[in-house]
């Protein structure tokens, strides 16, 4: 497991693809992280399991809750970076409402605002073009605006770019999805602003390795 940061209050990781965010059955961040540090950890925000990147976790529960509060306020800054079907616009605002069935886990764009809708907002811009297995794709960042369940994978969906690998939002590939989230900043317990980079590799995003960002 690669960490990026610790102290006594919280833990910076890179979480790898096919692991929980949170606790569950199978194989998470949380037991990894005990297993690693041997502190008690506290899950304060969440990737889906098949979306690699840099996350925050906290050692306290006091710290828990003070990252918490920043989660919820939308003052903690989210960039990822997608491999994505298709051409992409050079800079591109999306704002759907979204709802999610959960006895699918499946999230839909709705047409009008009803019971169980959220909105859900992104910026996109795109970072080039390039092919891997003979399937035209973009390199796209993204700045998250809201937090809401598969939020870029159906966003992206809707629009005809669903993102490689993701056969459960219209892609035909039976690979990894390419989702991951190279930048997080955040204000740490102690009052000082901290900022972390992942930057993807192997796989499709081997299609753009001269156009990822190295910041």
């Amino acid at each position: 497991m690669k960490i990026y940061y610790q102290d006594d209050e919280i833990i910076v990781v890179e979480k790898e693809y096919g692991v929980s965010s949170q606790e569950s059955n199978s194989e998470n961040m949380i037991s990894l992280i005990e297993k690693e540090t041997g502190v008690r950890t506290f899950c304060v925000h969440r990737l889906d399991t098949q979306t690699t990147g840099v996350m925050v976790y906290a050692k306290t529960k006091e710290s828990a809750s003070h990252l918490s509060r920043i989660v919820a306020s939308g003052e903690m800054h989210k960039e990822y970076l997608a491999v994505c079907h298709g051409k992409t616009p050079e800079y591109v605002e999306m704002v759907d409402l979204l709802y999610h069935d959960k006895l699918k886990n499946k999230s839909f764009v709705a047409n009008k605002k009803r019971s169980g809708t959220k909105e859900a907002k992104l910026e996109l811009w795109t970072q080039g073009e390039g092919k891997y297995k003979e399937k035209e794709l973009s390199l796209v960042k993204i700045l998250l605006h809201t937090g809401r369940t598969h939020q870029i994978r159906v966003q992206l969906s809707s629009r005809g770019n669903p993102l490689y690998g993701d056969g459960k939002y219209g892609a035909k590939d039976n690979d990894k999805i390419a989702l991951h989230c190279y930048k997080l900043g955040f204000l740490h317990p102690n009052g000082k602003y901290m900022s972390f980079v992942s930057i993807p590799d192997g796989g499709a995003w081997g299609a753009f390795e001269n156009l990822l960002p190295s910041e």
